[in-house]
């Protein structure tokens, strides 16, 4: 019995009733006397990472949270689902509701998938423009973590049993907020005289690329016989051949699930992918063409930068501690 009031205590930090979360439910008693939650949650999880990690991961946060807690992305998009709980929590303020403007002060996210799962939340809540950001922890539950990894959530990928998830729970509930960078990126793309350069089929993009959006026409960026594309970046990322290895790795992974079990084994893959790619084996000469032109704007001031790519057919920029880029 020691142990189920333990257990319930704990998890009385992060539980948000039900009528917070959705819109127009009904309110269960009255929420005069009860004072909300002090490490408020809404957990995200990319039911497709980690092999079956990610499924399991979403089935204990739902076991241990309220169901309108947790979130499958695969079957919910983020800012949908935030949008939407951000304007029931702002008629509760209006209305004066104290659990609702405790949970808009206090709020934090977990985010459980890889680099472009947790890119992809950051995107969303960057979008929202709100007044007070809640905060993201990452579950490193990708291939390579570098995200999760810089911000000290680890690399590994965790344990999915309900004490390793009230560990990280816990290590949530503890955190202190950092601030991080957040690069913007437009890229053009010359506009075929003859045809249209988007797909006929309708491609299914990996999560690193739902930050990213189509420049409309009438837009003040938008340049006559260009498409034009603009997002952005929080870590990393990457153009050329090095692109062309992580989309076929997604690719892969879509088509071929029951072979991507665990870290380990995709790392292996990750790898295979890039050698048969001509990571080691690139011809030492490209024509001018294949040259990558970047220019850098930085505090207003524009800064361009040229690239001949001797021996690789791509490119990668990072962001990383007490580095501007690689």
């Amino acid at each position: 019995m020691a142990s189920q009031s333990s257990h319930g205590n704990f998890m009385k930090n992060f539980l948000i009733p039900a009528y917070v979360l959705v819109p127009e439910s009904v309110v269960e008693g009255s929420n005069t006397d009860i004072d909300g939650p002090d490490c408020p949650v809404l957990v995200f999880v990319n039911s497709k990472s980690g092999g079956q990690l990610g499924g399991d991961l979403l089935k204990t946060y739902q076991e241990l949270l309220n169901e309108n807690q947790v979130f499958d992305l695969g079957k919910e998009a983020p800012d949908k689902v935030l949008s939407r709980i951000y304007v029931n929590l702002e008629n509760l303020k209006l209305k004066g509701d104290r659990i609702a403007i405790k949970v808009m002060e206090k709020l934090r996210l977990i985010v459980a998938g890889g680099d472009g799962t947790a890119g992809w939340l950051l995107g969303v809540v960057c979008d929202l423009e709100l007044s007070h950001p809640p905060p993201i922890a990452t579950v490193p539950l990708g291939t390579g973590n570098n995200l999760p990894f810089a911000f000290g959530w680890g690399k590994k990928n965790p344990g999915t049993d309900e004490q390793s998830v009230k560990s990280f729970m816990h290590q949530v509930m503890k955190a202190k907020e950092m601030k991080i960078d957040n690069w913007h990126i437009l890229m053009r793309m010359r506009a075929p005289k003859v045809g249209d350069c988007d797909p006929i089929p309708p491609l299914e993009l990996p999560h690193s690329l739902h930050a990213f959006h189509r420049v409309s026409e009438a837009d003040e960026l938008s340049m006559e016989g260009c498409h034009t594309f603009r997002g952005g970046f929080w870590n990393y990322f990457s153009m050329g051949m090095d692109a062309q290895i992580s989309y076929a790795f997604h690719s892969e992974r879509k088509l071929h699930p029951e072979k991507f079990k665990n870290q380990l084994v995709n790392q292996s893959t990750y790898a295979k992918l890039g050698c048969t790619q001509g990571w080691f084996f690139a011809p030492l000469f490209h024509p001018p063409s294949r040259s990558v032109c970047v220019d850098l704007s930085l505090v207003g001031q524009r800064f361009p930068m040229f690239f001949r790519l001797f021996f690789f057919q791509g490119s990668k920029f990072a962001k990383k501690p007490f580095n501007i880029g690689e």
